[in-house]
Protein backbone atom coordinates (compact mmCIF):
# COMPACT_ATOMS: atom_id res chain seq x y z
CA UNK A 1 0.00 0.00 0.00
CA UNK A 2 1.19 3.30 -0.83
CA UNK A 3 0.67 5.52 1.97
CA UNK A 4 1.03 9.34 2.30
CA UNK A 5 1.49 10.91 6.45
CA UNK A 6 1.35 14.42 6.61
CA UNK A 7 1.57 16.40 10.01
CA UNK A 8 2.49 20.48 11.00
CA UNK A 9 5.58 19.15 12.92
CA UNK A 10 8.69 16.54 12.18
CA UNK A 11 11.93 16.62 13.23
CA UNK A 12 13.98 18.53 14.58
CA UNK A 13 10.94 19.92 16.19
CA UNK A 14 9.46 17.13 18.29
CA UNK A 15 6.31 16.79 19.95
CA UNK A 16 3.57 13.79 20.63
CA UNK A 17 2.00 13.96 16.91
CA UNK A 18 5.56 14.41 15.53
CA UNK A 19 6.28 11.12 17.68
CA UNK A 20 3.40 9.44 16.34
CA UNK A 21 3.77 10.12 12.24
CA UNK A 22 7.39 8.66 13.10
CA UNK A 23 6.12 5.50 14.80
CA UNK A 24 3.41 5.30 11.69
CA UNK A 25 6.27 5.62 9.17
CA UNK A 26 8.80 3.04 10.80
CA UNK A 27 6.18 0.63 11.84
CA UNK A 28 4.49 0.93 7.95
CA UNK A 29 7.29 0.26 6.38
CA UNK A 30 9.04 -2.29 9.09
CA UNK A 31 6.37 -4.35 9.76
CA UNK A 32 3.67 -3.95 7.36
CA UNK A 33 6.02 -3.30 4.24
CA UNK A 34 4.05 -0.62 2.86
CA UNK A 35 5.63 2.25 0.65
CA UNK A 36 5.49 5.44 2.86
CA UNK A 37 5.76 8.82 2.13
CA UNK A 38 5.71 11.72 4.74
CA UNK A 39 5.13 15.13 4.02
CA UNK A 40 5.79 18.22 6.46
CA UNK A 41 7.12 21.71 6.60
CA UNK A 42 10.53 22.88 6.03
CA UNK A 43 12.42 23.22 8.62
CA UNK A 44 16.41 24.88 8.55
CA UNK A 45 18.62 22.48 8.64
CA UNK A 46 16.12 19.13 8.87
CA UNK A 47 18.43 16.84 7.05
CA UNK A 48 16.01 13.32 5.95
CA UNK A 49 18.19 11.52 3.66
CA UNK A 50 18.76 8.78 6.22
CA UNK A 51 15.33 7.70 6.80
CA UNK A 52 13.57 4.71 5.98
CA UNK A 53 10.94 6.27 4.55
CA UNK A 54 10.55 9.00 2.26
CA UNK A 55 10.14 12.73 3.45
CA UNK A 56 9.47 15.91 1.27
CA UNK A 57 9.44 18.91 3.15
CA UNK A 58 7.75 21.77 1.29
CA UNK A 59 8.52 25.75 1.63
CA UNK A 60 7.22 27.34 5.23
CA UNK A 61 6.87 30.20 6.78
CA UNK A 62 8.63 30.90 10.24
CA UNK A 63 5.73 31.62 12.57
CA UNK A 64 7.91 30.18 15.54
CA UNK A 65 7.32 32.92 17.71
CA UNK A 66 3.80 33.13 17.93
CA UNK A 67 3.39 29.33 17.60
CA UNK A 68 5.21 27.58 19.93
CA UNK A 69 8.27 26.50 17.49
CA UNK A 70 5.92 25.40 14.83
CA UNK A 71 6.40 26.43 10.87
CA UNK A 72 3.61 26.89 8.83
CA UNK A 73 3.69 25.47 5.29
CA UNK A 74 3.14 27.01 2.46
CA UNK A 75 -0.13 25.45 0.66
CA UNK A 76 0.61 26.74 -3.17
CA UNK A 77 4.07 24.48 -2.73
CA UNK A 78 3.38 23.21 -6.36
CA UNK A 79 7.01 21.07 -7.06
CA UNK A 80 6.16 19.76 -3.83
CA UNK A 81 2.74 18.80 -4.07
CA UNK A 82 3.27 17.62 -7.61
CA UNK A 83 6.19 15.26 -5.82
CA UNK A 84 3.62 14.15 -3.58
CA UNK A 85 0.65 13.28 -5.78
CA UNK A 86 3.51 11.19 -8.58
CA UNK A 87 3.57 9.26 -5.20
CA UNK A 88 0.51 7.54 -6.05
CA UNK A 89 -1.05 7.28 -2.19
CA UNK A 90 -3.81 4.44 -1.76
CA UNK A 91 -4.68 6.15 1.62
CA UNK A 92 -3.75 10.34 2.37
CA UNK A 93 -3.44 10.42 6.63
CA UNK A 94 -3.22 13.71 7.57
CA UNK A 95 -2.12 14.63 12.04
CA UNK A 96 -3.47 18.43 11.65
CA UNK A 97 -6.07 20.41 11.09
CA UNK A 98 -4.60 23.17 9.72
CA UNK A 99 -2.03 23.11 6.66
CA UNK A 100 -1.62 20.17 6.82
CA UNK A 101 -5.14 18.72 6.42
CA UNK A 102 -5.48 21.75 3.25
CA UNK A 103 -2.32 20.03 1.92
CA UNK A 104 -4.45 16.76 1.98
CA UNK A 105 -7.32 18.05 0.08
CA UNK A 106 -5.13 19.19 -2.41
CA UNK A 107 -2.87 16.08 -3.13
CA UNK A 108 -6.60 14.16 -2.83
CA UNK A 109 -8.18 16.38 -5.64
CA UNK A 110 -4.72 15.78 -7.79
CA UNK A 111 -4.94 11.67 -6.79
CA UNK A 112 -8.48 10.91 -6.02
CA UNK A 113 -6.76 9.10 -2.67
CA UNK A 114 -9.09 8.86 0.48
CA UNK A 115 -8.19 10.96 3.39
CA UNK A 116 -8.10 10.33 6.76
CA UNK A 117 -7.73 12.65 9.79
CA UNK A 118 -6.65 12.20 13.50
CA UNK A 119 -7.40 14.23 16.30
CA UNK A 120 -5.22 14.53 18.40
CA UNK A 121 -4.66 17.53 20.58
CA UNK A 122 -7.60 20.29 21.64
CA UNK A 123 -6.45 22.78 20.04
CA UNK A 124 -8.77 24.81 20.90
CA UNK A 125 -6.30 25.67 23.94
CA UNK A 126 -4.03 26.59 21.27
CA UNK A 127 -5.64 28.90 19.95
CA UNK A 128 -7.50 30.70 22.74
CA UNK A 129 -3.64 31.38 24.33
CA UNK A 130 -2.57 32.57 21.10
CA UNK A 131 -5.80 34.62 19.86
CA UNK A 132 -8.20 35.22 22.90
CA UNK A 133 -11.82 34.38 22.91
CA UNK A 134 -12.48 36.86 20.45
CA UNK A 135 -14.17 36.78 16.82
CA UNK A 136 -10.60 35.05 15.24
CA UNK A 137 -10.56 32.53 17.63
CA UNK A 138 -14.84 31.75 16.56
CA UNK A 139 -13.25 32.26 12.92
CA UNK A 140 -10.36 30.17 13.12
CA UNK A 141 -12.18 26.99 14.91
CA UNK A 142 -14.43 27.28 12.09
CA UNK A 143 -12.36 27.40 9.28
CA UNK A 144 -10.36 24.26 11.34
CA UNK A 145 -14.07 22.10 11.82
CA UNK A 146 -14.60 22.86 8.34
CA UNK A 147 -11.73 21.40 7.19
CA UNK A 148 -11.81 18.62 9.32
CA UNK A 149 -15.10 17.62 7.67
CA UNK A 150 -13.76 17.89 4.37
CA UNK A 151 -11.76 14.56 5.06
CA UNK A 152 -13.40 10.69 4.68
CA UNK A 153 -12.77 9.60 8.03
CA UNK A 154 -12.26 10.96 11.37
CA UNK A 155 -10.20 9.47 13.72
CA UNK A 156 -9.77 10.78 17.49
CA UNK A 157 -7.25 8.87 20.33
CA UNK A 158 -9.76 8.28 22.58
CA UNK A 159 -13.77 9.25 23.24
CA UNK A 160 -13.63 12.26 25.55
CA UNK A 161 -11.40 13.79 22.44
CA UNK A 162 -14.41 12.79 19.94
CA UNK A 163 -16.59 14.73 22.60
CA UNK A 164 -14.39 17.51 22.20
CA UNK A 165 -14.53 17.71 18.28
CA UNK A 166 -18.01 17.54 18.48
CA UNK A 167 -18.17 20.77 21.25
CA UNK A 168 -16.40 22.42 18.70
CA UNK A 169 -18.69 21.72 16.33
CA UNK A 170 -17.71 19.10 14.03
CA UNK A 171 -21.17 17.88 13.17
CA UNK A 172 -20.02 14.24 11.63
CA UNK A 173 -19.01 10.42 12.61
CA UNK A 174 -15.36 9.46 13.95
CA UNK A 175 -13.93 6.29 14.99
CA UNK A 176 -11.91 5.91 17.98
CA UNK A 177 -8.45 4.41 17.60
CA UNK A 178 -6.24 4.61 20.16
CA UNK A 179 -2.32 5.36 20.03
CA UNK A 180 0.63 3.50 21.23
CA UNK A 181 3.82 3.86 23.27
CA UNK A 182 7.30 3.05 21.92
CA UNK A 183 8.34 1.63 25.65
CA UNK A 184 8.24 -2.44 25.39
CA UNK A 185 6.14 -3.92 28.01
CA UNK A 186 8.62 -4.20 31.34
CA UNK A 187 10.89 -2.83 33.44
CA UNK A 188 14.55 -0.99 32.79
CA UNK A 189 17.06 -2.69 33.95
CA UNK A 190 18.23 -2.44 37.52
CA UNK A 191 21.63 -0.68 36.78
CA UNK A 192 20.02 1.81 35.12
CA UNK A 193 17.37 2.21 37.76
CA UNK A 194 19.98 2.79 40.53
CA UNK A 195 21.78 4.91 38.40
CA UNK A 196 19.13 7.49 38.04
CA UNK A 197 18.40 7.36 42.11
CA UNK A 198 22.29 7.94 42.96
CA UNK A 199 21.85 11.04 40.05
CA UNK A 200 19.43 13.10 42.06
CA UNK A 201 20.14 11.43 45.71
CA UNK A 202 17.05 9.66 45.35
CA UNK A 203 16.31 7.62 49.01
CA UNK A 204 14.94 4.11 48.96
CA UNK A 205 12.45 4.64 52.09
CA UNK A 206 10.26 7.13 50.95
CA UNK A 207 7.44 7.58 48.09
CA UNK A 208 8.68 9.04 45.01
CA UNK A 209 6.20 10.38 42.70
CA UNK A 210 6.36 11.61 38.57
CA UNK A 211 5.30 14.27 36.25
CA UNK A 212 6.57 13.62 33.08
CA UNK A 213 5.70 16.23 29.67
CA UNK A 214 5.77 19.83 28.92
CA UNK A 215 5.91 21.67 32.07
CA UNK A 216 2.40 23.77 30.87
CA UNK A 217 -0.24 24.89 33.44
CA UNK A 218 -3.13 23.21 32.00
CA UNK A 219 -1.24 20.10 32.43
CA UNK A 220 -2.29 20.73 36.13
CA UNK A 221 0.83 21.49 37.44
CA UNK A 222 -0.56 23.85 40.10
CA UNK A 223 -2.59 20.95 41.60
CA UNK A 224 0.92 18.57 41.71
CA UNK A 225 2.72 21.49 43.58
CA UNK A 226 -0.14 22.82 45.58
CA UNK A 227 -0.36 18.99 47.00
CA UNK A 228 3.24 18.32 47.57
CA UNK A 229 2.73 21.67 49.85
CA UNK A 230 0.09 20.04 51.91
CA UNK A 231 1.87 16.85 51.91
CA UNK A 232 5.19 18.55 53.16
CA UNK A 233 2.88 20.73 56.29
CA UNK A 234 1.27 17.17 57.38
CA UNK A 235 4.85 16.23 57.43
CA UNK A 236 5.16 13.49 54.94
CA UNK A 237 8.49 12.75 53.75
CA UNK A 238 8.60 11.89 49.40
CA UNK A 239 10.78 12.66 46.51
CA UNK A 240 8.62 14.60 43.20
CA UNK A 241 10.41 14.58 39.92
CA UNK A 242 9.00 17.06 36.68
CA UNK A 243 10.75 15.99 33.60
CA UNK A 244 10.41 18.06 30.72
CA UNK A 245 10.33 21.80 30.36
CA UNK A 246 7.79 24.52 29.40
CA UNK A 247 6.40 28.05 30.16
CA UNK A 248 5.42 27.04 33.98
CA UNK A 249 8.87 25.72 34.85
CA UNK A 250 10.11 29.25 36.29
CA UNK A 251 6.65 29.44 38.40
CA UNK A 252 7.32 25.83 39.66
CA UNK A 253 10.80 26.26 40.92
CA UNK A 254 9.37 29.64 42.53
CA UNK A 255 6.55 27.77 44.43
CA UNK A 256 9.24 24.90 45.20
CA UNK A 257 11.57 27.88 47.09
CA UNK A 258 8.16 29.73 48.74
CA UNK A 259 6.84 26.26 49.92
CA UNK A 260 9.64 24.98 51.47
CA UNK A 261 10.16 21.90 48.97
CA UNK A 262 14.00 22.27 48.17
CA UNK A 263 15.11 19.39 48.51
CA UNK A 264 11.77 17.53 47.94
CA UNK A 265 10.87 18.47 44.56
CA UNK A 266 13.49 17.62 41.67
CA UNK A 267 13.54 19.71 38.39
CA UNK A 268 15.14 17.03 35.74
CA UNK A 269 14.92 19.12 32.80
CA UNK A 270 14.05 17.96 29.11
CA UNK A 271 15.49 14.01 29.18
CA UNK A 272 15.27 13.00 26.01
CA UNK A 273 17.06 9.41 25.94
CA UNK A 274 14.24 6.83 25.88
CA UNK A 275 16.40 4.73 28.13
CA UNK A 276 17.39 6.98 30.38
CA UNK A 277 13.56 7.86 30.52
CA UNK A 278 12.26 4.28 31.11
CA UNK A 279 14.38 4.01 34.02
CA UNK A 280 12.63 6.98 35.89
CA UNK A 281 9.68 5.31 35.28
CA UNK A 282 10.85 2.31 36.79
CA UNK A 283 12.30 3.81 39.90
CA UNK A 284 9.05 6.20 40.89
CA UNK A 285 6.10 5.14 42.94
CA UNK A 286 3.03 6.69 41.39
CA UNK A 287 2.97 8.89 37.99
CA UNK A 288 1.07 11.99 38.54
CA UNK A 289 -1.33 13.15 35.58
CA UNK A 290 -4.03 15.45 36.46
CA UNK A 291 -4.84 17.16 33.08
CA UNK A 292 -8.16 17.50 31.90
CA UNK A 293 -6.35 19.47 28.28
CA UNK A 294 -4.58 15.77 27.05
CA UNK A 295 -6.69 13.43 24.64
CA UNK A 296 -5.09 10.30 25.29
CA UNK A 297 -2.26 10.81 27.65
CA UNK A 298 0.60 8.68 26.06
CA UNK A 299 2.64 9.39 29.05
CA UNK A 300 0.13 7.55 31.01
CA UNK A 301 0.72 4.42 29.47
CA UNK A 302 4.62 4.99 29.31
CA UNK A 303 4.00 4.96 32.68
CA UNK A 304 1.86 1.96 32.38
CA UNK A 305 4.58 -0.02 30.37
CA UNK A 306 7.10 0.41 32.98
CA UNK A 307 4.85 -1.09 36.10
CA UNK A 308 3.44 2.28 37.09
CA UNK A 309 -0.07 3.33 37.83
CA UNK A 310 -1.34 7.24 37.51
CA UNK A 311 -3.32 9.32 39.45
CA UNK A 312 -5.93 10.97 37.27
CA UNK A 313 -8.59 13.46 36.87
CA UNK A 314 -12.12 11.57 36.93
CA UNK A 315 -13.74 12.23 33.68
CA UNK A 316 -10.73 13.68 32.00
CA UNK A 317 -9.38 11.46 28.52
CA UNK A 318 -6.24 10.14 30.10
CA UNK A 319 -8.72 8.12 32.71
CA UNK A 320 -10.79 6.54 29.72
CA UNK A 321 -10.09 2.44 30.49
CA UNK A 322 -8.97 3.04 34.10
CA UNK A 323 -10.63 1.47 37.43
CA UNK A 324 -10.13 3.37 40.57
CA UNK A 325 -7.77 1.25 42.72
CA UNK A 326 -7.78 -1.34 40.12
CA UNK A 327 -5.10 -0.35 37.30
CA UNK A 328 -4.75 3.76 38.20
CA UNK A 329 -6.47 6.10 40.51
CA UNK A 330 -8.99 8.98 39.66
CA UNK A 331 -9.36 12.39 42.26
CA UNK A 332 -11.49 15.65 41.56
CA UNK A 333 -9.54 18.40 39.72
CA UNK A 334 -7.87 20.01 42.79
CA UNK A 335 -4.88 19.60 45.24
CA UNK A 336 -6.79 18.80 48.37
CA UNK A 337 -7.89 15.69 46.91
CA UNK A 338 -4.65 14.79 45.11
CA UNK A 339 -3.02 15.07 48.84
CA UNK A 340 -5.68 12.81 50.60
CA UNK A 341 -5.59 10.43 47.80
CA UNK A 342 -1.39 10.38 48.16
CA UNK A 343 -1.18 10.14 52.03
CA UNK A 344 -3.45 7.11 52.08
CA UNK A 345 -2.10 5.03 48.93
CA UNK A 346 1.25 5.64 50.34
CA UNK A 347 0.57 3.75 53.68
CA UNK A 348 0.53 0.38 52.26
CA UNK A 349 3.02 0.74 48.67
CA UNK A 350 2.64 -3.59 48.33
CA UNK A 351 -0.64 -2.38 47.20
CA UNK A 352 0.34 1.03 45.31
CA UNK A 353 2.54 -1.44 43.48
CA UNK A 354 -0.40 -3.49 42.74
CA UNK A 355 -2.00 -1.32 40.77
CA UNK A 356 0.88 -0.67 38.45
CA UNK A 357 1.28 -4.47 37.64
CA UNK A 358 -2.47 -4.24 37.16
CA UNK A 359 -1.73 -0.98 34.88
CA UNK A 360 0.75 -3.07 32.65
CA UNK A 361 -0.78 -5.52 31.79
CA UNK A 362 -4.63 -3.85 31.02
CA UNK A 363 -3.94 -0.58 29.64
CA UNK A 364 -0.70 -1.20 28.15
CA UNK A 365 -0.57 -1.06 24.34
CA UNK A 366 2.63 -0.85 21.75
CA UNK A 367 2.85 1.37 18.72
CA UNK A 368 2.97 -1.92 17.00
CA UNK A 369 -0.74 -2.87 17.94
CA UNK A 370 -2.02 0.55 17.26
CA UNK A 371 -0.32 1.04 13.88
CA UNK A 372 -1.37 -2.72 12.82
CA UNK A 373 -5.31 -1.26 13.77
CA UNK A 374 -4.51 1.29 11.89
CA UNK A 375 -3.63 -0.62 8.42
CA UNK A 376 -6.52 -2.95 8.59
CA UNK A 377 -8.56 -0.15 8.88
CA UNK A 378 -6.45 1.38 5.84
CA UNK A 379 -7.22 -1.70 3.98
CA UNK A 380 -11.33 -1.25 4.37
CA UNK A 381 -11.35 2.15 3.52
CA UNK A 382 -8.97 1.51 0.21
CA UNK A 383 -11.86 -0.94 -0.99
CA UNK A 384 -14.82 1.19 0.38
CA UNK A 385 -13.20 3.90 -2.22
CA UNK A 386 -12.56 1.60 -5.13
CA UNK A 387 -16.00 0.31 -5.11
CA UNK A 388 -17.80 3.28 -4.25
CA UNK A 389 -19.26 2.42 -0.96
CA UNK A 390 -17.23 5.15 0.70
CA UNK A 391 -19.34 7.43 2.20
CA UNK A 392 -19.83 11.28 0.33
CA UNK A 393 -18.69 13.76 2.36
CA UNK A 394 -20.50 17.32 2.54
CA UNK A 395 -19.33 19.77 0.35
CA UNK A 396 -17.39 22.72 2.05
CA UNK A 397 -17.52 26.42 0.83
CA UNK A 398 -13.00 26.21 0.88
CA UNK A 399 -13.91 23.53 -1.81
CA UNK A 400 -13.62 25.89 -4.43
CA UNK A 401 -10.15 27.33 -3.11
CA UNK A 402 -9.23 23.77 -3.12
CA UNK A 403 -9.63 22.88 -6.77
CA UNK A 404 -7.90 25.97 -7.50
CA UNK A 405 -4.70 25.14 -5.60
CA UNK A 406 -4.51 21.63 -7.50
CA UNK A 407 -4.98 23.13 -11.06
CA UNK A 408 -2.33 25.51 -10.34
CA UNK A 409 -0.40 22.69 -9.31
CA UNK A 410 -1.79 20.69 -12.22
CA UNK A 411 -1.04 23.40 -14.79
CA UNK A 412 3.08 23.86 -12.98
CA UNK A 413 3.45 19.81 -13.30
CA UNK A 414 2.78 20.38 -17.00
CA UNK A 415 5.02 23.16 -17.54
CA UNK A 416 7.79 21.32 -15.38
CA UNK A 417 7.23 18.22 -17.77
CA UNK A 418 8.04 20.04 -20.78
CA UNK A 419 11.65 19.74 -22.04
CA UNK A 420 13.95 22.43 -20.95
CA UNK A 421 14.58 24.05 -24.25
CA UNK A 422 10.91 24.64 -24.49
CA UNK A 423 10.66 26.10 -20.72
CA UNK A 424 13.54 28.68 -21.14
CA UNK A 425 11.72 29.54 -24.64
CA UNK A 426 8.07 30.37 -22.76
CA UNK A 427 9.90 32.20 -20.02
CA UNK A 428 13.32 33.45 -20.46
CA UNK A 429 16.74 31.46 -19.38
CA UNK A 430 17.56 33.68 -16.61
CA UNK A 431 13.37 34.05 -15.37
CA UNK A 432 12.90 30.07 -15.60
CA UNK A 433 15.99 29.41 -13.50
CA UNK A 434 13.94 31.96 -10.95
CA UNK A 435 11.28 30.20 -11.06
CA UNK A 436 12.35 26.72 -10.96
CA UNK A 437 14.35 27.50 -7.40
Amino acid sequence: MEICLLNDSFPPLIDGVANTVMNYARILTEDMGANVLVGTPRYPGADYTSYPYRVVDYPSLDTARVTAGYRTGYLLSVREIAEMADFGPDIIHTHCPAMSTLMARVLQYETGAPVVFTYHTKFDVDITKALGDGFLKKETLKALVNNISACDEVWVVSEGAGENLKSLGYEGDYRVMVNGVDFARGRAAQEEVRAFSKEYGLPGDVPVFLFVGRLMEYKGLPIIIDAMKKLHDRGMDFRMVFVGSGDYENELRKKTEEYGLEGKVILTGPIRDREQLRAIYTRCDLFLFPSTYDTNGIVVREAAACGLGSVLIKGSCAAEGITHARNGYLIDENADSMAALLERVCEDMDAMHTVGENAMNEIYISWEDSVKNAYARYEVIREQARDGSLKKKRRQKSDLFIETAAEVTERFKKIMDLPEKIREDLFGEDEWIIRRK
